[in-house]
């Protein structure tokens, strides 16, 4: 895409902004805004991508995040032929393609794995667009003891600074899932994005026991909150100790417009049916919002 492309999606990001502003709309609408959608991480991993689209239809789940190298088969290497099937696929159903899923990181102390995972990452923005998509997601994933936290986090940031001004001439968002070891610890990805200035560096929370230090929930959430992008990871809603209503509590009351995505962690045998449940679930909690 070309220089007018870039300046199109950042005047767009700038009117979204204007029409997000709290005193445009109403309570209500934010609640409706939330959609669940599917992470393909355990529930979809075996399915292609017409057997995707059938059972999140069936389930109402309308959105989904391509997690790479899964049977849907959705990477680099798809001919133009291929990628343009994907994304006609869902444009004739009502699930939309959320954007892709990708395990690309930048804490490598070897420059040369470091270049390759942001050349690797370029690869995925470009099939994002060209199937239909709207972001990618990345992750920050460790700080190698080897080096110093200060440098690790700047070399992070640099990168994902690179990957957002790339991804901004394809219409795509970069999505820094809040991941690692050390680096999901909501303190340490401040600091990265402190560095990673870029407006198209988005955070996708990600749901960890981590959210919960310090603080807690709540300050941890709005550490963060003014960079969040177009999806939040999930796991099951109605399973283990997450505050997942405490969060929704959040999540509507600071107004937010996206995806909701399921990154579920169970093997049940009727997966179209635990969906199911999810929805039902997820929708009973936003109604639960005081």
């Amino acid at each position: 895409m070309k220089k007018n492309s870039r300046r199109t999606f950042i005047r767009d990001l700038s009117l979204g902004a204007v029409m997000l502003h709290p005193g445009m709309a109403p309570f209500y609408t934010m609640r409706d805004s939330m959609q669940l959608g599917l992470v393909t991480y355990l529930w979809g991993k075996d399915w292609d991508v017409p057997t995707i689209i059938k059972n999140c239809k069936a389930a109402n789940i309308l959105g989904v995040e391509l997690r790479t190298e899964h049977a849907h088969g959705v990477d680099p290497g798809l001919s133009p032929t291929q990628q343009q099937e994907v994304r006609q696929r869902f444009a004739d159903s009502p699930v939309t393609l959320v954007g892709l899923g990708t395990n690309q990181d930048y804490h490598h102390p070897d420059q040369a794995k470091l270049r390759a995972s942001i050349d690797r990452t370029k690869e995925f923005i470009r099939l994002s667009q060209a199937v239909g998509g709207s972001g990618v997601k990345v992750k920050p994933n460790a700080i190698p003891k080897e080096v110093p936290v200060v440098k690790t986090i700047e070399q992070i940031g640099n990168a994902l600074n690179e990957v957002a001004s790339y991804a901004a001439d394809f219409g795509q968002e970069i999505r820094v899932e809040v991941h690692g070891e050390v680096t999901q610890e909501l303190p340490v990805l401040k600091s990265i994005l402190d560095v990673a200035d870029h407006p198209n560096v988005k955070v996708c929370w990600n749901c960890n026991d981590q959210d919960l230090w310090g603080d807690g929930l709540k300050a941890n959430f709005e550490l963060v909150r003014d960079r969040f992008g177009a999806t939040v990871h999930v796991r099951e809603l109605n399973i283990g100790p997450y505050p997942y209503q405490d969060l929704m509590g959040l999540l509507v009351k600071s107004r937010y417009q996206g995806w909701i995505l399921l990154e579920c962690r169970t093997d049940p045998a009727d997966k179209v049916r635990a969906m199911q449940e999810q929805y039902t679930v997820f929708k009973e909690m936003i109604r639960k919002v005081g």
